[in-house]
Formats: structure tokens, C-alpha cells, sequence
């Protein structure tokens, strides 16, 4: 395969009203218990349902317990967290023994410059020149890199948001924006009534970069979201749903969008708000999508739902759990059935890879979810459900979305949570069970059961330590060093670029920082990359360009150093670690049933030892 994955020649929302659309299927859905459950006839709902399996309720309670009992249990937190530090132990040697045979096979890859980056081609200062002066050990040219994590209404920096503003201000001041009260507002009379000028903005008056007061205060975090902690300038510029039909939201993300083009080897996955407020939200967005023309190959969209149920449910606007959950998925399903009868929605769900789950994780949880918890249409309490709550219905009706989308050749979603950043450690179980990557993990270092299973099961982990430094955990405790060497699948990642970065490529940061602190070789570096593609949810044809048309093998086979510039020593090392971990827990197994049967065919006696 190339290096490079091919361009698209035309724009994916051109030529809306010829584009040919799958037929309907006729089917008709209908939410059950929580569920979709969808059947092959429309008018007749009885006993036509499709068979599309999703996870049993009272199985997925039960494994649940049987987790938290064995994290708990003291002979496993033993031996797991022996385990662990073996694997810390044996890359110390690994790196002792091998550092330099690394270091020469990456110098034998032509066409590298390892302490250098390549410089962005645009006009402002270039972070770039900024990391090239602290002699980051970054990858060579055609390195690829994916933000896992990182949130649209932040994707931007400071700087340019207060540029974007300042230009909005000369070009559209006298375009209506806003209406309040039935009065309708220019952009001229919103910032008037603030008594601002554009000569009087600057970053400083913006206050959206989290500072020291935002430590363990996720709600001044989120007042930062606020220009000037207006929150009218929020609606108005970086919302999709708003007077404008989001236009200056658009715009900016498009401008973000450009500077990945423009730096050729980044890419982002960016997060989009569904609240489950109303029916209509997902064709609104897709609407915003598809008019706007926002759509990059540089970028895939996942979609995160707040979980904010209790804040509805105070206000009204929802009667119950499960018509939130009929807001999120219904669409999703007659999107699915019948293309035409959302096509721009069709079209979006093209480029969404996958769901997210949001919200700060430390708010207290009042409801503990068993066999005795209420059904969604039941949930009528202003109480919010608790995080396993939102993940079990979240998955189960994905895996019913992906059976029937899997059956007209559309392609699936995955659930990549934000999970174990704060709060109880069950977010995390929940989190294992379910889940495709998760967001931080930061708990997991509390946890050894926990993070030895996510070792072996090789779930992804997307870290933020910027982030985390800002919110809950300072730099210097971050585990992302730790879990990197013992061999889990870790990315680094940006989170909120207008919080939290400075510079106009702030994954750059991200790397520029850690590999300062930590001491990171350019084999981590690069390494980091590699697991930031292997974890995305780029197609399979892209990651075949960026990583080598092998790259879903196991151990050295999977690599190309010409591409990835991570040895294939450091590949072998990795799969032969957790082969012969997972070797121990199955030998360990075998052993237990071997010996179960010699007790049983003693017990039996001859003749039945025998049979």
C-alpha cells in the first residue's frame, strides 16, 4: 500500500438531491424496556421482530458483581499487582538491554529526522519551531497521528477563537444572531450590551483557558466554556443548534480543519453534543454537517451524550429515561431502515465512528444499579441514573443498531466512553465490560485487577495529562508513564485545546511536553502514535496507508518500520509480554481443571474414572 491514503476527489456532501440512496427495508422499530427492538413489517408489530441480540439485563448485573467481588478479592489484588510489576520491571531491562538497538534501527530508516519536526506552512508562528527548540524526539515526516480524544467546541485555541470573534465582528455586526424575549439582536447589539469592542477583546478578557481554580471544580471548568463568562457568546459562536444554524461554529471548525490538512500527518476525532432532548436533534446536526460542508479526511466525528437526564427531567422537557434513549436511537434506527427518509443524516452517519459518554464522573451517585433498579420507562426521579446505567442501555442499543446496519452493509459504532477519570471505580468495570477505548483511566492506577485486565484485553486508553493536570490529577502523579511501560494501549490525546494548550497544534504540545517531563525516547514517541492509529476509528483502508497493509496482525508482522519508525524489536516485545501473560492465566486454568478431574475420578472409583 502507499504511504499516503488518496484524498477525496469530490466533497461528500455534493450532489445531495442525485445521490442514490439503499431502498427501505419496510421494517418498523419500537422501543421495549429500554431496548429498540426493530421487526420486518411496519404495520404489523407482533410477532415479526428481527433477531438482533443484544447483551441479557441480569447477565450483565451478574458479571458486574462477579467483577467488583474479584477486585476486591486479596489474593487477586496480590497476584495481579505482582504481575504488574514484573512488566514495569522486565521494560526497564528490556530498555537496559535494547535502547541502542532500537535508536540504530530507527537511524537505518532513510529519509528521518528524529529531533526535528516538520514545520507547519501557515502564517502565524508555527508551534512547530517552538518544540523544535526543545528537541522533541518526534518521528520523521510521514509519522501519522490521531487525537482520540478531544471535544469540537473546543478543538480550536484561544487565539484563533479570539481572531475568528474579532473578524466576526467587523464582517457580520449587523447580522441578527440572537433573539430574546421575541426582540432580535445583531451581533453589534450583543457585544454593545456588554459594553465591548473588539479593540477591548483579548485572551485575557476571553477567560476560557482552566487555570488553578478549576482543580476538583469541574463546574468552574465548565463555566470556562463561557467567552467573557457570557453565556450567550457560547450559543452564538460555538454551538451547532443555534438563531445562525451554528455559521460561525462551522467556520471555525473548518479553519481546524484546514490546519490538519495543511500539516498533512494529524488527525482528529472530534466529539459532537446529542442531548436527547428531542427527536429532531440528530437531523439538526446533520443538517449543520451537510449545509455547512464541514467534513474533512483528516477528521471522524463521535457523538457524546451528556449525561444530564436529571437536569431535563427537573426542567420538564423529558417524562422519563427511556424517551431520552428514544431521542438518541430512534433516528439512528429509521435513519438505518430507510435512508430517504433522513438522507442528510445518512450521509453524516458516513463519518461518526462511534458514541461517547460525558459528564463529570465525581458527581455523587444515589442509585446503585441491580436487578431492582427501574426500567427506563420507569425512571421518572429527578435522580440521575448512575454511569452503568447510561452504558448498559447505551451498548445494548448499539448492538441492536449495529446487527442492522452490519445487515445493509453500513458500517458500525463503537462505545468509547470518558471513564475512570474521577468517581467510583465501578465506572471502570462497566467501562471493560463494554466498551471499545475508554477516555483517562486514571483510576486504574488505584486498581490493579483493573488494570491488569485492561492490560491483557488490550483496551484502548486515551490520556489527557494537560487535562488532568488542570482537573484532577497534577502532571507529575499521572500514571501515563507507568501504564506505557507495563504494555497497555495508551494514546495521548488533547481533550479541550481551548482550555488547556496554547500553540496552533496542540497535540504537538501534548507530545512536546510529555516526552520533557518523562524522558521519553523516540521509541515511545513513536510508539504512542502508532497505538493513537491502532485505536482510532479510521477505516481500515487508511490505516492499511499509514501503518502497512499488515498492521492488524500480532507481533513483528504487523509492523513496518518504514512507516510506523517503532523497531520491530520493540513490536516483538510487546506481543511476546502478553502472550506469555495471557499463556499463565490459561495454563493456570488447565491446571485447575485438570486436577478437578483427578479428584472427580477418585472420588467416582475405578470403573467410573474410567468411563
Amino acid at each position: 500500500a502507499p504511504v499516503h491514503p488518496p484524498v477525496s476527489e469530490t466533497h461528500p456532501y455534493d450532489n445531495m438531491d442525485s445521490m442514490i440512496l439503499p431502498p427501505d427495508t419496510g421494517y418498523g422499530c419500537k422501543m421495549v424496556d429500554g431496548v429498540v427492538h426493530v421487526f420486518t413489517k411496519s404495520y404489523n408489530m407482533d410477532n415479526t421482530e428481527l433477531e438482533l441480540l443484544y447483551p441479557d439485563l441480569k447477565e450483565y448485573i451478574a458479571d458486574m458483581n462477579v467483577m467488583m467481588s474479584l477486585i476486591i478479592n486479596g489474593p487477586v489484588k496480590s497476584f495481579c499487582y505482582r504481575r504488574l510489576q514484573y512488566l514495569s520491571s522486565k521494560f526497564q531491562m528490556h530498555i537496559l538491554l535494547n535502547e541502542m538497538k532500537e535508536l540504530a534501527a530507527q537511524k537505518r530508516v532513510p529519509h528521518r529526522d528524529f529531533y526535528n519536526i516538520r514545520k507547519a506552512r501557515t502564517a502565524d508562528v508555527s508551534p512547530a519551531d517552538d518544540l523544535k527548540t526543545v528537541g522533541v524526539p518526534m518521528c520523521g515526516n510521514t509519522l501519522n497521528l490521531v487525537d482520540t480524544h478531544i471535544h469540537a467546541s473546543s478543538c480550536m485555541n484561544q487565539k484563533h477563537l479570539l481572531r475568528f470573534i474579532k473578524r466576526a465582528m467587523k464582517k457580520y455586526q449587523g447580522e441578527i444572531v440572537h433573539v430574546e424575549c421575541g426582540r432580535e439582536q445583531t451581533l453589534k447589539d450583543v457585544f454593545e450590551s456588554m459594553n465591548l469592542t473588539a479593540y477591548d477583546l483579548s485572551v485575557d478578557t476571553l477567560d476560557m483557558h482552566a487555570d488553578r481554580n478549576t482543580f476538583h471544580r469541574f463546574d468552574k471548568f465548565n463555566s470556562k466554556y463561557n467567552p467573557i463568562g457570557e453565556s450567550i457568546l457560547r450559543e452564538i459562536f460555538i454551538k451547532t443548534d443555534n438563531y445562525i444554524e451554528g455559521k460561525y461554529f462551522a467556520h471555525i471548525v473548518k479553519e481546524v480543519m484546514s490546519d490538519l490538512e495543511e500539516s498533512k500527518y494529524q488527525n482528529s476525532e472530534l466529539r459532537l453534543s446529542i442531548y436527547g432532548r428531542s427527536r429532531d436533534e440528530w437531523d439538526r446536526l446533520a443538517q449543520w454537517a451537510v449545509t455547512h460542508r464541514v467534513y474533512s479526511d483528516n477528521v471522524r466525528w463521535l457523538i457524546q451524550v451528556p449525561r444530564l437526564f436529571d437536569v431535563y427531567q427537573t426542567k420538564k422537557q423529558l417524562a422519563n429515561f427511556q424517551e431520552m434513549l428514544e431521542n438518541v436511537f430512534m433516528p439512528l434506527f429509521e435513519a438505518t431502515i430507510n435512508p430517504c427518509s433522513h438522507p442528510e443524516l445518512h450521509l453524516f452517519l458516513e463519518h461518526v465512528v462511534g458514541f461517547d459518554s460525558v459528564d463529570d464522573e465525581s458527581k455523587p451517585e444515589h442509585h446503585i444499579f441491580n436487578l431492582d433498579s427501574p426500567l427506563p420507562a420507569d425512571w421518572t426521579t429527578e435522580d440521575n441514573p448512575p454511569y452503568s446505567y447510561y452504558l448498559y442501555y447505551t451498548y445494548a442499543n448499539m448492538t441492536v443498531l449495529n446487527q442492522l446496519r452490519r445487515q445493509r452493509g453500513l458500517h458500525t459504532f463503537v462505545l468509547r466512553p470518558h471513564c475512570g477519570e474521577a468517581g467510583p471505580i465501578h465506572h471502570l468495570v462497566s467501562g471493560f465490560m463494554l466498551s471499545e477505548n475508554i477516555s483517562h483511566g486514571l483510576l486504574l492506577r488505584k486498581a490493579p485487577v483493573l488494570q491488569y485486565l485492561y492490560y491483557l484485553a488490550q483496551v484502548g486508553i486515551a490520556m489527557s495529562p494537560l487535562s488532568n493536570n488542570s482537573l484532577f490529577l497534577s502532571y507529575h502523579r499521572n500514571p501515563l508513564p507507568e501504564y506505557l511501560s507495563r504494555g497497555l494501549m495508551i494514546s495521548l490525546s488533547t481533550d479541550d485545546p481551548l482550555q488547556f494548550h496554547f500553540t496552533k497544534e496542540p497535540l504537538m504540545e501534548e507530545y512536546s511536553i510529555a516526552a520533557q517531563v518523562w524522558k521519553l525516547s523516540s521509541c515511545d514517541m513513536c510508539e504512542l502514535a502508532r497505538n493513537s492509529v491502532l485505536m482510532s476509528g479510521f477505516s481500515h483502508r487508511a490505516k492499511s496507508y499509514w501503518l502497512g497493509p499488515n498492521y492488524y496482525k500480532e507481533g513483528p508482522l504487523s509492523n513496518d518500520i518504514r512507516r510506523t519508525n517503532v523497531p520491530d524489536i520493540r513490536v516483538a516485545y510487546r506481543s511476546e509480554t502478553l502472550t506469555e501473560e495471557l499463556h499463565l492465566i490459561t495454563q493456570a486454568v488447565r491446571t485447575e481443571l485438570d486436577s478437578n478431574d483427578e479428584d472427580d475420578s477418585l472420588t467416582m472409583g475405578p470403573v467410573s474414572g474410567r468411563r
